[in-house]
């Protein structure tokens, strides 16, 4: 079964016809000529209160994005959504649900990534309910189904990248948004059966677990360190051969196969060194 649209009408009307029917009723026991305290007049204002105050207990008030959820001894009649002062069967039970926006934060878990790398990951879900039958009948407690599913999504997730990657490929740091909608549509799929809309998700905080942060902080940096020599003596090997092109070119010097040997020597040490050498170049004349 699937949510069904409740029954209500304009509260205002039905407090509109009590309050004409309490004046009527007072008008004609204070105002018959006959005393207030003889039988037949007592006989008629208890019952007359009584019916007075059942057919009010069907009066309530639904404020903006809330609902209704109306029981008539076991069995689901409906959801009322129609936000104002309404009125309904009195004989109907109702309980009163949040379709407002709300969001929450998993907890911390540890989980391997798709290279078995040890990390900590939690996430924010940002949700509604779309469907009060199932949200309210279909699971036990919607609150705790919705922890517990959007914890595993986000476990199942982790899994399947890598916590950092080369170059091109996709991991958990590099592709955010791709990571973000993945696990939205994993909860989603978890959550469909509890009449949950899961709105946005988003990772909150992702780290190298404590063990091995340390190391992985170490390879970053070698990584980091390697990468920016690598440029450096891309760059200086061009640098030499357009130095010994032009050279030769405007026919400033000549080199013979030994100078340019010790030429390339020293422009590399020159260009890749830290310490800023500053060998002496021998050359040949010209």
């Amino acid at each position: 079964m699937k949510e069904k649209k409740g029954f209500s009408i304009n509260g205002w009307i039905v407090a509109l016809i009590l309050l004409v029917f309490a004046l009527f009723m007072a008008n004609k026991i204070f105002n018959s000529g006959t005393a207030i305290d003889r039988p037949e007049n007592v006989a008629l204002i208890i019952p007359t209160f009584f019916v007075l105050l059942f057919i009010s207990r069907g009066l309530y008030v639904i404020e903006p994005n809330e609902a209704i959820i109306q029981m008539f001894f076991g069995s689901y009649v409906g959801t009322d959504k129609q936000d104002g002062y309404r009125w309904t069967i009195p004989f109907f039970k109702r309980t009163r649900a949040s379709l407002r926006v709300q969001d929450f934060e998993t907890e911390m878990i540890k989980v391997n990534d798709l290279k078995g790398n040890p990390i900590q990951i939690s996430a924010i879900v940002i949700w509604r309910i779309k469907d009060t039958y199932a949200a309210y009948f279909d699971v036990e407690d919607f609150g705790k189904f919705l922890t517990r599913q959007s914890v595993a999504a986000l476990r199942g997730l982790a899994m399947k990248y890598p916590y950092e990657a080369s170059e091109g490929a996709h991991s958990l740091i590099t592709h955010t948004e791709e990571v973000a909608e993945n696990l939205k549509i994993e909860i989603q799929e978890k959550l469909d059966q509890a009449g949950i809309e899961i709105m946005e998700s988003r990772i909150n905080h992702l780290s190298y677990a404590r063990e091995i942060a340390a190391a992985m902080l170490q390879r970053q940096q070698a990584s980091a360190i390697i990468s920016a020599r690598t440029e450096i003596v891309e760059g200086a090997v061009g640098m030499v051969e357009m130095a010994i092109n032009q050279l030769e070119t405007k026919e400033i010097v000549s080199f013979t196969p030994e100078d340019k040997r010790k030429l390339v020597t020293n422009l590399l040490v020159v260009l890749c060194s830290e310490q800023g050498t500053q060998p002496i170049i021998e050359a040949g004349g010209a």
